[in-house]
């Protein structure tokens, strides 16, 4: 009898296993459709909260990912300048005014332009850097833009960041990590970078000692043959139980902050895969949103949701070995499917990692968001979250849809609520969906009076066999207000 219950549990998983060998991916980034023409909207196709409206303040963006406030209230939105799928535009500062876009500044070709805030009377500007590394831009209201901080290594799959300012008066930004989870590989072609940078790889912060694992690739810059590559250092390099790799700033994967008008780097706290957003708490605690590993590359990871992070100075929060408190090589949650378990790359840790205020869902791509500080809006307290949605299948097979909605996050209990997300029985981007509504939101801010929040809207991308394939003027910026009676 107890032999037949075993068999009949092993021929459950084999049957298991088999239906998710054989079913396709089924996200939202496959699944999303490009605009004939140009793309139309209409709010009632978002499901809200009883009691809220939405409705669309600008049209029309290319790659649009922040947006911010001067002290009189007016607003302004950052275009990219750059997206994934390596198209390249012209990264802008733009003032919204009635639905019409007035240019303040316009960057070269070094983009993404990926967040702004305002303090002091002038922009702060986070721009990601894929040709000639990140950097920090001032700009004043005639256009003019000084750089307070340069040279930032986010040349790789992930880019500066941000940013924020906090209750000091400090700016302060991410820097997400040059590969998925340590070793740079061949998917690292896919996004471009490698090709131009071999030599370009993840920069520690401190100093830490490798285990000694290596990976086997086959040889994607050369063209022939394979590679063995190590963490921490180039493609094609090796490397040795017991190894140092010596930190420096700037690093990646890392928090840190500079004065507004510059100076020397100060690392506020590392270990981040891709922390994207950034905002403080009307308590003045720092948050921040971190892009889990994805199933793809030389050492895949599957199944790690995205951190929202309360963030303490000094400490580190587990890249390349942890995912949301949990080592990776932990019983079988991180192992890919008919793979090895991610082998672990440091042979010992500055401290254990925290427990995340929160974790968003697998491929939902947490990224902008900022707290209620309003009674009149609602939620005081509670963090507004912008999920950009998934980009399977490049990421790692999705069986459905994920993120492509704004939720509410209750940062004391981890408790997370939709708030915002497209009607239908089926999550996904509008354009999958036949609808009109939400695309890919990426980043949620409140304007100064707390009562409006704003929604940027990347606009359409969509993931084909042959890459990443972005459209322009296809990005919204949505204002979400409650009615109150």
């Amino acid at each position: 009898m107890g032999q037949m219950k075993y068999i009949c549990i092993f021929a459950l998983y084999a049957c298991l296993v088999g239906c998710y060998a054989m079913h396709p991916s089924s996200g939202g980034g496959g699944a999303t459709e490009l605009a004939e023409d140009a793309r139309t909207v209409d709010p009632e196709d978002i499901a809200l909260p009883f009691g809220y409206r939405i409705e669309a303040v600008a049209m029309g963006l290319t790659f649009p990912t922040g947006v911010t406030f001067d002290e009189k209230g007016n607003i302004y939105v950052v275009e990219a300048g750059y997206s994934y799928g390596e198209v390249w535009e012209t990264p802008r500062l733009l003032r919204v005014r009635d639905g019409q876009l007035e240019v303040i500044a316009e960057g070269g070709k070094n983009g993404p332009w990926t967040g702004a805030t305002r303090h002091g009377g002038a922009f702060f500007v986070a721009e990601g850097g894929e040709l000639n590394g990140g950097r920090i831009l001032r700009i004043t209201d005639d256009g003019k833009i000084a750089v307070i901080a340069d040279q930032l290594p986010s040349r790789g799959d992930h880019h500066t960041n941000g940013p924020a300012v906090g209750n000091d008066g400090l700016i302060y930004f991410g820097i997400g990590t040059a590969t998925n989870s340590g070793i740079v590989g061949e998917d690292n072609l896919r996004f471009g970078w490698l090709k131009r940078y071999p030599d370009f790889h993840d920069t520690a912060c401190r100093d830490v000692r490798l285990a000694g694992e290596n990976f086997r690739t086959k040889d994607v810059v050369k063209g022939e043959g394979e590679v063995a590559t190590g963490a921490f250092v180039p493609f094609g390099t090796t490397t040795v139980k017991g190894q140092v790799i010596k930190g420096r700033i700037p690093c990646n994967g890392a928090i840190l902050r500079v004065k507004p008008e510059g100076g020397d780097l100060e690392l506020f706290a590392w270990g981040f895969r891709n922390p994207f957003g950034l905002a403080f708490s009307p308590d003045g605690e720092l948050f921040v949103t971190d892009n889990g590993y994805d199933d793809r590359g030389s050492r895949p990871v599957f199944g790690a949701g995205d951190p929202l992070w309360l963030v303490k100075q000094g400490t580190w929060y587990g890249w390349p070995d942890y995912s949301a408190g949990l080592r990776l090589d932990e019983g079988n949650q991180f192992k890919p499917f008919l793979q090895e378990k991610p082998r672990l790359l440091l042979s010992e840790y500055p401290n254990h990692p925290p427990n995340p205020a929160a974790i968003l869902p697998v491929h939902a791509s947490a990224n902008g968001f900022d707290f209620s500080r309003s009674d009149n809006f609602g939620h005081r307290g509670e963090a507004f979250v912008a999920e950009f949605g998934d980009q399977s299948p490049p990421t790692g097979k999705s069986l459905g849809a994920v993120g492509f909605k704004v939720v509410r996050v209750d940062v004391r209990t981890g408790v997370i609520h939709e708030f915002a997300a497209n009607k239908g029985k089926t999550t996904g981007p509008a354009s999958a969906q036949g609808s009109k509504g939400l695309e890919r939101p990426v980043a949620a801010r409140f304007d100064p009076s707390g009562e409006a929040l704003y929604v940027v809207d990347f606009g359409i991308l969509k993931e084909t066999a042959k890459g990443t394939v972005p459209q322009q003027k296809t990005g919204v910026l949505w204002r979400i207000t409650r009615e109150l009676k």
